[in-house]
């Protein structure tokens, strides 16, 4: 899950309750049998599960810089032809040149009219130890970069549709997979190159991405704006420093209205469900990045810093992009600073409504494979279901790693919840489709 570069801007995305969707008419006794099949199923491939999950984490997709994508893509691609999943491997362009050979990995499971996604990405962010990429199973949970976020949800995505498939759950309908390269960055290349290339159809009946969200139903998430600033001023040896013009000193003054521009935006809470943990108002952090000088004697003639938000819903983002850079250039006015300011990214937020008749299903199905209520939650940060929710298409995130260890020096994900959510999924097409 992540936060990176792009460029589009517009207002939330929201799915409304607007489609005919209706779950499939079927009695306890038909939904207990098609459970047991499931579950059963599953089980006995707990191990490929496992092991498919210990080979993607071996593969090095650090993204930045975006390394070894192909190489995943591969492994990818072996597993889904061996489930039947008829992958075929997709060359994307990325407009920052920045990604190492670049690519989506997209399959189908069944050949019916009606359609759902089951979406994900195979970048991981840079590893805190090499030894990340080295899996251990230990104690019920798979350990390594990557197994929460998400290549563990992968494995569950994969194997819930080739269960919906071989137990013939999909009726008249059928699972497209997608599989992106890029989403820890912004997913421009792969998200984007899916909607521009129209591979994403808009009359799907739902989509569904397996981000760790810790069991609950992420039916919500925050758009973001990122900018990068850029200061000038000149160069003097420190003996002569009044000869100079220091751009970190300017710098520092023209942070200072952003920063409390973030205090503001933390005090506007959103009306959407949240983790308790989780807080309600939309987040900004100043300096992220920052740099600039060329030598602790010389006074610095550039500097730079980084703004990155996450903003609520509610938010209007393309008003909010203009307030924080008229702040910037506002300061940068009042002391003569030379400022540049580059948009880096400008993602809307999404949202379907908890009420839609697919989000019920999926609550539904939930529900019954975990023995608990159904949460719905909006997601802290951004997340990829925007990209579809942009088309009217209902989209959720749902999966069995948790967002407390995701990107950390102890991620894991649990086995066992590995193998539920590939029930949910299996059984939610089922839900769908039939």
């Amino acid at each position: 899950m992540a936060a990176g570069i792009g460029h589009h801007t517009g207002h939330p995305a929201r799915v409304a309750i607007s489609r005919n969707v209706t779950a499939s008419e079927k009695g306890p006794s038909s939904m207990t049998n098609q459970a047991a099949q499931v579950e059963a199923w599953l089980d006995e491939r707990a191990g490929e599960m496992a092991d498919l999950l210990e080979r993607l984490v071996a593969v090095d997709s650090e993204n930045p810089p975006g390394r070894e994508l192909r190489r995943c893509a591969g492994v990818l691609r072996e597993a889904m032809d061996r489930l039947g999943l008829a992958p075929e491997v997709i060359d994307v362009a990325d407009p920052s040149g920045g990604l190492d050979d670049p690519c989506v990995v997209r399959g189908t499971a069944g050949d019916g009219g009606k359609l759902i996604y089951f979406h994900g990405h195979f970048d991981v962010v840079p590893a805190q130890s090499r030894e990340q990429f080295t899996a251990v199973r230990r104690d019920g949970r798979i350990i390594g970069r990557g197994t929460a976020d998400m290549k563990g949800g992968i494995v569950s995505m994969l194997y819930g549709a080739a269960a919906a498939k071989e137990l013939g759950l999909l009726g008249d309908g059928r699972i497209v997979v997608h599989l992106v390269c890029d989403e820890e960055t912004g997913s421009v290349a792969g998200a984007g190159h899916l909607r521009a290339a129209g591979l994403i159809d808009p009359g799907a009946l739902a989509m569904i991405t397996a981000e760790p969200s810790g069991g609950s139903i992420w039916h919500a998430a925050r758009g973001a704006v990122s900018l990068r600033v850029d200061i000038q001023g000149r160069e003097a040896h420190v003996g002569q420093a009044d000869r100079g013009v220091n751009a970190f000193q300017h710098m520092l003054h023209i942070a200072r209205p952003a920063e409390r521009y973030a205090a503001d935006l933390a005090g506007r809470h959103t009306a959407y469900p949240m983790n308790p943990g989780d807080a309600r108002g939309s987040m900004l952090v100043v300096g992220g990045l920052s740099g600039g000088g060329s030598n602790f004697n010389v006074v610095p003639g550039s500097a730079f810093f980084t703004v990155d938000g996450r903003y609520n819903p509610e938010e209007d983002l393309e008003g909010e992009l203009k307030r924080l850079t008229g702040l910037i250039e506002g300061a940068a006015r009042e002391i003569g600073a030379d400022v540049s300011i580059r948009t880096t990214q400008l993602q809307p937020s999404a949202a379907t409504d908890q009420d839609h008749p697919a989000a019920r299903a999926l609550a539904r199905v939930v529900g019954e494979v975990e023995g608990t209520p159904a949460r719905f939650e909006m997601c802290a940060g951004i997340l990829e279901i925007r990209w579809y929710a942009q088309l009217g298409i209902p989209a959720f995130g749902y999966g069995a790693g948790r967002l407390d260890v995701s990107h950390g020096p102890h991620e894991y994900v649990d086995e066992a919840a590995m193998r539920r959510c590939a029930a949910v999924y299996a059984r939610y097409a089922g839900d769908l489709l039939t």
